[in-house]
């Protein structure tokens, strides 16, 4: 659950790299192997939408500190100045390797993260400039499901009050039997037995810890989910079962998505348009069938031909992508 606690946006010191670009979009250069990035401009909301969700140059540096004093000596860029829109009820897939910097933009988003520069509107309103009440309110309204279900829940809270806890934080249930029903019916809209409501998280397989953790999530009714590799610890038939779950959750109740991945099967089975990034950076942007049918970056290409090919007789061309792990 995200509570109203604040985050700020730390001041910049003069001598930090961003401290001078932070006030706009920067340039990305041109990333190892020579490829240029993507031609294709970063795609505003579609159809001519209002954004739901914009951000503009996010930054994220961690501080490289040694010697005995711990002086800082550099600054680990895991998000480099990138810039996005999200329109309301569409998906938005961000994908790319392990260690690319995926998982920081979400949490820096919702300021589980401190962000280093850059601005981040929710439906007008600034999230890093928000506080108090304003904060709360779009507390409510932007959630997270996290990559690790086993980890994401308190293995000493039952189901009933994972879930409830979120409504009574935010004071919208204050009796109990009615946060009892309401919580039942999260559950059972989840695809959960209403009795799992009195067990513990230990009790559960992945699947099913999954599906609490998307509950919990959806307490609040949000417009907005940061999906953090939602399958990845799951295997494949559970993968398709959370996916055709968030897929409905998304047209029934008009959610947007930010659904973050490594993987391309599933990016492109949940989402309308789809950044690829790389060492920070977005390298390339556009709809599921630009991206999928004609990536314009070679790092795009060199993740396409890394998915498997399911008949031994045809053969793929592997593309190779200087500095992408192997």
């Amino acid at each position: 659950m995200l509570t109203a606690s604040l985050c700020p946006t730390p001041r910049l010191s003069p001598d930090h790299p961003a401290a001078a670009s932070s006030a706009g979009p920067t340039t990305s250069p041109t990333p190892p192997g020579g490829a240029a990035p993507a031609s294709r401009p970063a795609a505003s909301a579609p159809n001519g939408q209002k954004p739901l969700l914009s951000v503009t140059n996010l930054q994220t540096h961690f501080p490289i500190r040694t010697g005995l004093l711990q002086r800082t000596t550099g600054y680990v860029k895991a998000v480099d100045g990138i810039t996005f829109h999200i329109a309301p009820g569409e998906c938005l897939g961000l994908v790319g390797e392990s260690g690319c910097g995926k998982t920081t933009v979400g949490r820096t988003l919702l300021r589980l993260i401190p962000a280093t520069g850059g601005q981040v509107s929710f439906d007008g309103t600034d999230v890093y400039a928000a506080s108090g009440r304003e904060l709360q309110s779009l507390r409510r309204q932007m959630q997270i499901i996290f990559q690790d279900p086993a980890g994401s829940l308190n293995p000493r809270m039952r189901i009933a009050s994972i879930i409830g806890e979120p409504l009574t934080v935010h004071s919208l249930v204050t009796e109990k039997d009615q946060l009892r029903t309401e919580v039942e019916n999260i559950l059972e809209r989840c695809g959960m037995p209403r009795a799992a409501a009195d067990r513990y998280p230990h009790e559960f397989s992945g699947g099913q810890r999954q599906r609490i953790g998307i509950a919990r999530a959806l307490a609040l009714r949000p417009r907005f989910i940061v999906c953090d590799e939602p399958t990845s610890a799951l295997d494949v038939s559970i993968q398709a079962q959370i996916l055709n779950l968030l897929s409905d959750l998304q047209r029934d109740m008009k959610l947007s998505y930010l659904f973050i991945s490594h993987d391309m099967a599933v990016i492109q089975h949940m989402c309308n348009r789809i950044a690829v990034m790389y060492k920070g950076k977005i390298v390339e942007e556009g709809t599921r069938d630009q991206v999928i049918g004609s990536p314009q970056h070679k790092y795009t290409q060199a993740l396409l031909s890394a998915v498997p090919e399911p008949d031994p007789r045809r053969k793929r061309q592997r593309v190779v992508f200087e500095g992408m792990a192997t």
